[in-house]
């Protein structure tokens, strides 16, 4: 298995600041979605939530899936969720477009069932785009120092 990719300092900072099993959590979904598409263009947010999105392009429109983690949990989200096939029911949430897995445990994820969710947000996403991107495999900090 290849490294991970690192993750981005500005994120890290506030990733620290998280308890230990989100952190975990974090980390082994993220290597998990990096290993699925390691091309993927990382965006870094934090505003309601620390954030990390992956996306086919620079562009938030072209993300296809993130990790959000709050106080005392965990998601998998899908930003184009209610688009998706979804057979086993895997999805939750009540949104226009945005639905996810509550993350709690490895195997709520690590998974094929998940496995192919991902893989069909990663191919809706590449053949939605408007173009390819001039950079792959990239992270870029949306955190705004203080």
């Amino acid at each position: 298995m290849p490294a991970v990719r690192p993750i981005h300092p500005d994120f890290q900072l506030l990733l620290d600041l998280k308890s230990g099993p989100l952190i975990g959590l974090f980390n082994d979904t993220r290597a998990f979605i990096l290993e699925l598409y390691p091309d993927s263009i990382e965006l870094v947010y934090h505003t309601h939530a620390l954030t990390s999105v992956f996306s086919t392009s620079e562009k938030l429109a072209d993300a296809f899936c993130m990790l959000p983690i709050y106080s005392n949990h965990f998601n998998l989200g899908f930003n184009k969720g209610t688009l998706l096939k979804d057979p086993h029911k895997l999805l939750t949430g009540t949104g226009n477009l945005i639905r996810h897995i509550d993350i709690t445990k490895k195997t709520d994820y690590r998974n094929p069932k998940v496995k192919a969710l991902v893989k069909e947000a990663i191919t809706f996403s590449l053949k939605d785009r408007e173009k390819t991107p001039q950079q792959m495999g990239i992270t870029i900090s949306k955190i705004k120092a203080r």
